[in-house]
């Protein structure tokens, strides 16, 4: 990876002139850029209470002229810009942070804490990088307005809610994004990136990340005293041998063509050391890519459940209840293969082939894909990822052979300005590609 990187002064050596023009825009707001991304960084919120942050975006979209509306599928911004005829096209920005206590050490680091929902105190941080978004979406959004003599069409730029829950694109969606305002022809987006170093961009043709299914399994069984289990149906050693067999549907029922991930993060039971429980439950988090594949894994985790009951003499009326959470069910993220090739092939234009790369494709969720399934397949879609690793960090750990944060750590740092300053120009430069004039 490491000799896939190159400076930005030495890659703009050799960039034309028009791209020059842009990424000097991109410097000069990028002071102004870092009070708002250090503001936003200190005060994360989290899914559907993004009141603040979603108040910065609106105030600074209306400040360029976009019409702007809030409270969209919740605390949802979508600010329009129409700049005579010519395509629509859609830049999205998620906004949530994350329950997560910052651990970075970082002068600026987020102190917020609040109770969730379900009562647990937390601290907050936008540790998955939500708050580089939002910036330079504002930035983005900047340089199309100082720009409208070169571009044509309409501008639909989205602030959306509650995209670590899988839910703020299902809900703008059903609060009608697509029917009171205008709908798409294009969408894209840009998400940080852990695994290389800031400044890059990668892109993934086709599936760029999977479906992400959340499974309950409630295992039912008989207690009783440990000293006699005879007398118990042992709920835990039932539960245990579910996840045992878990383990077969991606290895033996999944083509090994095809990627799929079965994992169990959570599993209860009991309360004491000489008490065989009446249940245990688990909580699994579920991966693929195919709707195909999707529908195999959750119907073999229902059967593999009643299944491994059955053997172990549960009564009917005792069976495991497998639940799947459809209100956190985050569809794959498909790219669309030819419109990804053409931009990608602007950015290595741009930017040069060495910070442009294409990536496998991840087994994370992204909730992003949703404007551009089902009924709204028409819509060619795209999100890319941007390097946020500080290029010191990412060689020390190479040489160091450690391992770097990830995405969600506490402990995740980004090089913001370079992460903000690339998405910037990136952005804008493929809206106005999509939208020149002539």
């Amino acid at each position: 990876m490491r000799n896939l990187w190159m400076g930005v002064a030495a890659l703009m050596l050799g960039t034309p002139a028009a791209a020059q023009d842009l990424s000097a825009e991109v410097q000069g707001q990028m002071p102004s850029l870092m009070t708002i991304y250090k503001d936003l960084h200190a005060n994360p919120e989290l899914s559907f209470m993004e009141v603040r942050s979603a108040g910065i975006l609106a105030t600074e979209a209306r400040k360029l002229g976009f019409q702007v509306t809030e409270k969209v599928g919740g605390t949802g911004v979508v600010a329009v810009m129409k700049n005579g005829p010519g395509p629509v096209v859609l830049i999205r920005a998620d906004m949530d942070g994350l329950p997560v206590t910052e651990q970075t050490g970082w002068p600026g680091a987020s102190k917020v804490r609040v109770t969730t929902k379900e009562g647990v105190e937390t601290g907050v941080m936008h540790a998955c990088g939500h708050d580089t978004h939002m910036t330079a979406w504002i930035g983005t959004a900047r340089l199309m307005a100082a720009n409208k003599d070169k571009w044509s069409g309409t501008l639909v730029m989205i602030g959306q809610p509650a995209e670590e829950r899988g839910a703020g694109a299902r809900m703008m969606l059903a609060d009608g994004l697509y029917t009171r305002f205008p709908r798409p022809q294009y969408a894209i987006a840009f998400h940080d990136a852990a695994q290389f170093p800031a400044g890059m961009i990668g892109y993934t043709p086709g599936y760029a990340l999977a479906n992400v299914d959340s499974v309950d399994i409630l295992v039912k069984g008989l207690g009783g005293h440990g000293a006699y289990p005879q007398a118990t149906k042992d709920p835990i050693v039932l539960a245990s041998r579910i996840v045992t067999s878990l383990q077969t549907l991606v290895s033996r029922e999944i083509s090994p063509l095809d990627s799929a991930v079965v994992t169990v993060g959570s599993f209860h039971g009991g309360a004491k050391h000489n008490i065989i429980p009446d249940e245990a439950k688990l909580q699994l988090t579920v991966r693929s890519y195919t709707d195909e594949v999707r529908t195999k894994l959750l119907d073999g985790i229902a059967r593999i459940a009643k299944g491994e009951a059955i053997a172990a003499g549960i009564p009917d009326d005792r069976m495991p209840v497998v639940s799947v959470e459809k209100n956190e069910y985050t569809p794959a993220t498909f790219n669309t293969p030819d419109f990804t090739q053409e931009m990608a092939a602007g950015l290595k234009a741009r930017f040069g082939d060495q910070r442009v790369v294409q990536l496998p494709p991840v087994m994370g969720g992204e909730d992003f894909g949703r404007f551009s399934r089902d009924e709204n397949k028409d819509i060619k879609s795209l999100i890319i990822w941007v390097g946020g690793v500080p290029q010191a960090e990412f060689d020390a750990a190479k040489k160091e052979g450690r391992t770097l944060p990830s995405l969600h750590s506490p402990f995740w740092a980004p090089d913001a300005p370079t992460v903000i300053s690339t998405a910037t120009e990136a952005l804008t430069s493929m809206a106005m590609k999509l939208m020149a004039k002539g």
